[in-house]
């Protein structure tokens, strides 16, 4: 284990299932036209979006607050630093953290480099990624993740960091497009900018679907990404010792409701699915999480918190089985 001592697992491990949101500056309206990002994150319908997430019987979120497009729901020196008017003047996530706290709801923050296939070329070259040496890259990285992991402080109390394949090619995947010679990622210094203003903060890093592979020992839990419920787990971890937390969509497989004038598509299961699924999962002590359809006012897809809510019921601890409190361990 290299001297690692990996966070406390056991407040997540108690809840029965989470759900998650793809929400971006590349989501759309359920009808009409977009409004600008900056726009949009002033107008997110947070208390309709926190109520919904309760409704679910959902104990965790995972928010996504930055995927294809480099621009982050909140203030962001370190950002605006880097490339100008990606960030917003309102805290979005800053009010959500405080408002799933004081429901018990642990938060998990999604971020993505956003270095990937030229998903973002302006961001690429502002950042760093096709620079050498690397120093500049990593460094703008860190300054980002430090500063929101400062200021949150406990109210995250995870990190969720994909696309590790484009910034490492020794996983199963590989996607990068920058020169990286001999550079390597520097992970386990990334773990430590993560945990700034949360030493117990887990963190995990993508390896790609179903794939469990280490980029590094330096993280907490399992990321999880998977397609379908074919895979449910066999036991709380992992072969190579990560706590076992899976993730997969509920309902649109693009993750991201990117399309105009479009309902968010049904379920992709049925409630016996799930419900064998989530059976499977408890007698592992093993996490759970749903992605559901969010539009870009921040409304849920209605259709898939009324299923979380019907088949979740069963599973659903009482709200002190696996709540937090700032401040607390776990």
């Amino acid at each position: 284990m290299t001297g690692y001592q990996r966070a406390d697992f056991s407040w997540l491990s108690r809840c029965p299932y989470g759900l998650s949101v793809h929400w971006t500056a590349q989501s759309k309206p359920r009808h009409g036209a977009p409004v600008p990002f900056a726009e949009a994150v002033a107008q997110f319908a947070l208390n309709d979006f926190v109520g919904q997430v309760v409704e679910s019987g959902a104990r965790y979120v995972i928010f996504t607050i930055t995927h294809a497009l480099q621009m982050i729901p909140a203030p962001c020196a370190a950002l605006d630093a880097v490339l100008p008017g990606r960030t917003a003047e309102r805290d979005l996530l800053g009010e959500l953290a405080e408002a799933l706290a004081a429901r018990g709801i642990g938060l998990i923050l999604y971020y993505n480099h956003s270095c990937n296939s030229a998903d973002d070329p302006a961001w690429e070259q502002a950042v760093g990624y096709h620079d050498w040496p690397k120093d500049r890259f990593f460094a703008n990285l860190c300054a980002i993740v430090g500063e929101l992991g400062e200021r949150y402080g406990n109210l995250v109390k995870g990190w969720w960091f994909d696309s590790s394949y484009s910034v490492d090619r020794r996983g199963p995947h590989c996607s990068v497009t920058c020169d990286l010679r001999d550079w390597q990622f520097p992970w386990e210094a990334y773990t430590a900018v993560a945990k700034r203003g949360n030493p117990d903060r887990l963190v995990t890093y993508n390896a790609g679907v179903n794939q469990t592979f280490l980029y590094s020992e330096h993280q907490d839990y399992w990321a999880g990404e998977l397609v379908d419920l074919d895979h449910p787990p066999q036991a709380p971890a992992l072969p190579n010792g990560l706590p076992w937390q899976g993730w997969t969509c509920l309902d649109d497989r693009r993750w991201v409701h990117s399309r105009l004038d479009e309902e968010s598509p049904p379920p992709l299961y049925s409630d016996e699915q799930l419900v064998a699924f989530l059976r499977a999962c408890r007698r592992q002590q093993a996490p759970m999480c749903f992605n559901v359809g969010v539009y870009q006012d921040g409304h849920l897809a209605p259709a898939s918190i009324a299923q979380l809510a019907r088949v979740g019921s069963p599973f659903v601890v009482q709200p002190s089985g696996c709540s937090w409190r700032t401040g607390e361990a776990g």
